[in-house]
């Protein structure tokens, strides 16, 4: 996937202003109706999807931080964040508001989009659409991690709410006629960087030094872990594909065992002894 910033030819510290005044120019640009290259479409959805993001903060945020994981949209295969539907010549539309030879007015592009494609383009704000009801969900860390299904009463009718595997924070599921949004409550055992699980194992100064194996609590099953001879603090262990299903995918994230050590910090007379033995060896 290409990196977002890289599809609307921005910087990272590109301001709002620099990042809409770029999509207006590539919306324009490449959209289907008015640019006839074979790659028009695919690369017009991605122009929508990569705004979509880096024009909004929060999202924009998550981007910044954990990449596409961050912001993985839940829509069905094949359909990006910023799909759409349209009618018309979109040569004639814009000859006709001074985009084209016509001369006419200059008005601004969200509005023509907005009025003539059937879509609100993301950041628009003249707001002329009616918005879909938007339904916020809090669910348990286990939840989002294995999948789960929710029953509600909305709008006096009975809905079941399939949510996948592998959700998180502000993803939303979308229906006809309204959203879900969706809030995912923190573990209390593991960190969580987009899809990738980091767990603090804690050892002995002696384990270390010596070797042994753990057996650590992955999502679904304990996996045993050696811990070579001489392991130093802070260590990351990786476990391949143990981490965080993607929504609707086959694909998962790393599971990472960080190795703490632990000092004592008082030890009896017959251990000190044996510390210093060992210290006139080194």
């Amino acid at each position: 996937m290409q990196d977002y910033y890289q599809t609307l030819g921005v910087s990272k510290q590109a301001s709002g202003d620099e990042i809409k005044k770029a999509y207006r120019k590539l919306a324009l640009e490449w959209h289907p109706d008015r640019n006839k290259a074979a790659d028009a479409t695919e690369k017009f959805k991605a122009i929508n999807e990569a705004f979509e993001v880096l024009s909004d903060s929060q999202k924009r945020a998550r981007y910044d931080q954990f990449g596409h994981a961050g912001v993985k949209s839940t829509a069905a295969p094949g359909q990006s964040a910023g799909s759409y539907g349209y009618s018309g010549n979109i040569n004639d539309i814009f000859d006709s508001f001074g985009f084209g030879g016509g001369g006419g007015q200059a008005v601004d592009p969200f509005d023509i989009f907005e009025s003539f494609f059937g879509f609100r383009t993301p950041g628009g704000n003249n707001g002329r659409r009616a918005q879909k009801t938007i339904y916020q969900l809090r669910i348990s860390f286990d939840e989002a991690a294995h999948g789960v299904q929710k029953q509600f009463v909305i709008r006096g009718e009975n809905k079941t709410i399939k949510i996948p595997a592998g959700v998180s924070s502000g993803m939303r599921i979308r229906f006809s006629d309204f959203d879900i949004l969706l809030e995912v409550s923190p573990s209390d055992k593991y960190q969580q960087e987009g899809q990738d699980l980091y767990l603090e194992q804690s050892i002995s100064y002696v384990d270390a030094v010596l070797g042994k194996e753990l057996s650590v609590p992955t999502l679904d099953r304990h996996i045993r872990v050696k811990i070579k001879p001489g392991t130093q603090p802070n260590t990351l262990i990786r476990l391949k594909g143990f981490g965080l299903p993607y929504p609707n995918s086959n694909r998962k994230g790393d599971f990472y065992v960080i190795v703490k050590i632990k000092i004592p910090t008082v030890v009896s007379g017959r251990e000190k002894q044996h510390l210093q033995e060992i210290r006139k060896l080194l």
